[in-house]
């Protein structure tokens, strides 16, 4: 089974980031897995709901389906999720996640959709939105009075018509490949330092519900399942369900996509990584409160941060440290997540340990840093080294990069710096940003070492 689980893990993620519990650092950003696969094992009967959660799955199951990526030659599952009508004509949305296998490799998978009642068959893709992990498909007519034709559609809530916190709304799909269930739940607005929009549904997201709609009281789609939050319990999330609505308005005509969609994909992130980048130029660096450096802190616009440092009483190296992260990166495939930034920074006074023993432990810290190996997706890392003067703050800095085998122009940063000034003091920083074109790897590059100087009040 894929699963988050990494992602923010079990949902899991259905979806887009899976956030983990507060801890003294971050877990790497997560991304959706798709819902659940065979084998999975099968979550309790969801709980009873009220009188108006049973009318709206009874008004709406006939556009509720359950999405299976199956190998092309056989009927063994690879993942599944779930999905919803949108047209009288068989069009389906679901999550990107759910079908990402079929649209990369058409050749050795294939989708079929099942229905409340009974009722089967296959699916084609027209378009996909990986940035908000979502699809549309349409169900193929066999010409025997088969496909979804007839069955009617589920609507959108008008963009005029907003959420009020604390409103009640209906979750829809099929957990674990158990049952088509309805979750109750309530919004609560939408994610703080989230770079794009997702709304917190207090209601439990389980594997196999990502595609899913939510909906409001009148049957109206809010949003689209697509992850939960680790250690944590009826803390959710969901794609609103406007960029549904976007994708389904320009792409209800399209053709289906029959080949390898990498260069479809590759677009669309290069796409989002301008404005990423873009948006994260645009803010200035904020202070670490380090008596000696100045190092480079983000504004938490769309990124959070945590910090700690070494007891009181230590007697050895103290450090302080802090790491900055997005919360969520985007699904590509599998075994690849990209699209989101990452950087730290630990300063160091070794005055208790002496020159020697520090530059053993200093000179380790920078060593020990991982650059990653070549693999399936991305070659091995290129990397450059050289010393940098910041007004008069020597840097060593190691600046690498990794492109990507199958989405051309795009590239993983790593930059790595250390202070080089003091005999028993320094700063070590790392920055990494995933799914970069290589002019902006540079800019980025460029920026991160830009943060770095003296204090006003340091001595140079």
């Amino acid at each position: 089974m894929k699963s988050c689980l990494k992602p923010l893990l079990g949902l899991a993620i259905a979806g887009l980031a899976c956030i983990a519990a507060a801890q003294t650092a971050p877990p790497p950003p997560t991304s959706p897995a798709p819902a659940t696969a065979p084998g999975a094992t099968p979550g309790q009967q969801p709980p009873t709901v009220s009188a108006s959660a049973r009318r709206l799955y009874e008004r709406s199951k006939s556009q509720l389906l359950q999405i299976r990526t199956l190998l092309k030659t056989q009927d063994s599952q690879a993942s599944v999720g779930s999905g919803f009508l949108v047209s009288d004509d068989g069009h389906v949305v679901t999550n990107y996640h759910v079908i990402s296998q079929f649209a990369l490799e058409p050749d050795s998978y294939r989708l079929r959709y099942a229905t409340t009642d009974g009722q089967s068959g296959a699916l084609e893709l027209l378009d996909f939105d990986a940035r908000r992990d979502l699809a549309l498909l349409r169900a193929v007519d066999d010409g025997k009075g088969g496909g979804l034709k007839g069955r009617g559609a589920l609507a959108f809530r008008p963009r005029s018509q907003p959420l009020a916190k604390g409103e009640r709304i209906y979750s829809m799909g099929n957990p674990h490949d158990v049952a088509f269930a309805v979750v109750e739940g309530n919004y609560n607005g939408l994610v703080e330092r989230s770079f794009d929009p997702l709304i917190y549904y207090a209601g439990g997201i389980n594997p196999g519900m990502s595609g899913g709609p939510v909906l409001d009281e009148d049957g109206l789609v809010v949003g689209v399942n697509v992850s939960t939050m680790l250690f944590a319990q009826q803390v959710s999330f969901l794609v609103p369900g406007e960029f549904a609505a976007d994708l389904v308005k320009r792409s209800l005509t399209a053709k289906p996509i029959r080949a390898a969609a990498w260069s479809r994909l590759r677009d669309q992130l290069t796409r989002y990584q301008d404005e990423l980048v873009t948006r994260f130029l645009s803010a200035p660096w904020e202070s670490a409160n380090n008596d000696r450096y100045r190092l480079p802190v983000p504004k938490q616009d769309f990124m959070r941060c945590w910090g700690r440092g070494t007891p009181a009483d230590t007697k050895g190296l103290d450090f302080e440290r802090s790491q900055c992260r997005m919360d969520h990166a985007l699904f590509v495939s599998g075994n690849l997540q990209t699209g989101w930034l990452d950087m730290s920074h630990e300063a160091y006074d070794g005055a208790k340990l002496g020159a020697l023993r520090f530059a053993r432990q200093y000179s380790g810290s920078f060593r020990n840093e991982r650059l990653g190996a070549a693999d399936k997706s991305r070659t091995a890392p290129y990397c450059k080294e050289q010393f940098v003067d910041r007004d008069g703050l020597p840097l060593r800095a190691v600046v690498c990069l990794r492109a990507y085998r199958k989405l051309e122009g795009l590239h993983d940063l790593s930059v790595l710096v250390t202070t080089v000034d003091a005999s028993t003091q320094g700063a070590l920083g790392r920055f990494d940003a995933r799914g970069v074109s290589f002019d902006n790897a540079l800019k980025l590059a460029a920026h991160y070492l830009e943060g770095f100087a003296w204090t006003t009040t340091q001595a140079k």
